[in-house]
């Protein structure tokens, strides 16, 4: 059973204890951590069970972790968080450290700005809020569907409006878009998230970017798409109607989209190759792959992330890369222009409710932007407290 609760705000730490904040170092594992803050490796690890074993292995990069020292530095208690949801729990007890998984506390607040463009979305909001993810999440949502560089001017407005997690009284965690709407040469558009978990416009249309990210992730662009191209092979001159990510042989290969699985064999210069068939008449094709992902075959439904093969150089290929097309009913186009794919209109009820939701959204999104909403910087908690055998304060 868990054995703790959260206290009321404290303004003092606790016993002259001293909590230490750091993030957590890229490449480092927990073994290396439990080394480097000389605590027990074997009782810490070794003497886990296989599932807490794995359990270690999550830590992320980045992550906002805190240790609690006594007054002589000696570690108390640790919390490394693994996800939304659960963390490692490290804590002393009768001179013996033990290791538990416990869920995260954490309460949720939905808030809100406007704010006016001064450079761009993506800079503006980094500038009133100091926050990286509020821009992504805002970018993201719009950016397959809205071209900000083409039509965007000096002054245009924006409103967010989204849920924030707090942990030991800290941002924590992605936000969740609730809603958002920008002005874009006095047009307003508009993105909700439904009941459903899904985000659409205005209309009621799911809108799905699904060029989101890479096909390969990290990986280099080695050969872009175009209607006239020196053939490496052939030694003359060729249409390339994908674009080539350079990458090392075995490195995973994703879904750009949603979609059924068309084909998934080997296909002449393609070599091994996957056709993903999508909403609104859309393909991708994922070719010279080295090997497909165990499960993949024709008449398979994909999520976009999915895992579906491993880069390799089959077929005509002058080493290890991705060939990635999009085509349009059958004509391809260039994958790295803008696309909105439609994969779900409401109707019916969920139409209804849709609409019903909306209307309270524009409603708060008005409110707002006749205020002027600012951004409100979190305000500075002193100390938290976890009771276990022991305390935690934070």
């Amino acid at each position: 059973m868990i054995r703790f609760f959260i206290l009321f705000l404290l303004t003092t730490a606790l016993f002259g204890s001293q909590v230490e904040r750091f993030r957590w170092i890229k490449g480092e594992t927990y073994l290396i951590f439990l080394e480097k803050q000389n605590l027990p490796v074997k009782r810490l690890y070794y003497e886990l069970d296989i599932d807490d074993q794995r359990l270690t292995e999550e830590m992320r990069t980045g992550v906002h972790c805190q240790i609690l020292r006594d007054s002589e530095g000696r570690i108390e208690q640790v919390l490394l968080p693994l996800n939304d949801e659960l963390q490692i729990h490290i804590y002393k007890n009768k001179n013996l450290y033990h290791f538990e998984a416990i869920p995260i506390i954490s309460s949720s607040k939905v808030e809100a700005f406007t704010l006016k463009i001064k450079n761009s979305p993506y800079y503006d909001i980094i500038k009133a809020t100091g926050s990286k993810k509020l821009a992504q999440i805002f970018v993201s949502n719009f950016r397959n569907s809205l071209n900000f560089k083409r039509d965007l001017r000096v002054g245009d407005t924006l409103v967010l409006i989204y849920e924030q997690k707090y942990r030991l009284g800290r941002p924590f965690s992605m936000p969740i878009l609730k809603t958002a709407m920008i002005e874009m040469r006095k047009k307003q558009h508009f993105i909700y998230l439904n009941g459903d978990g899904r985000y659409y416009d205005e209309k009621g249309h799911e809108v799905e970017g699904f060029l989101l990210a890479r096909p390969v992730r990290g990986a280099r662009i080695s050969s872009y798409f175009t209607k006239r191209r020196w053939h490496p092979i052939l030694h003359k001159w060729k249409a390339h109607l994908g674009i080539d990510y350079a990458a090392r042989r075995g490195t995973p290969i994703i879904a750009a989209g949603s979609g059924r699985i068309i084909y998934a064999s080997r296909l002449g210069t393609y070599g091994k190759l996957v056709k993903i068939r999508h909403a609104d008449g859309y393909e991708t094709r994922y070719a010279h792959l080295k090997s497909f992902r165990r499960g993949i075959r024709r008449g398979k439904y994909v999520k976009k992330g999915h895992t579906i093969g491993y880069v390799g150089s089959t077929g005509r290929s002058t080493g290890p890369h991705l060939h990635f097309e999009l085509r349009k009913r059958g004509r391809a186009i260039n994958p790295l222009r803008v696309v909105q794919v439609t994969t779900k209109k409401l109707k019916g009820k969920e139409k209804k409710a849709f609409l019903k939701l909306q209307k309270n959204y524009n409603e708060s999104i008005a409110l707002h932007l006749a205020n002027e909403t600012s951004f409100t910087k979190p305000q500075k908690v002193e100390s938290f407290c976890y009771f276990y055998n022991g305390a935690y304060c934070e």
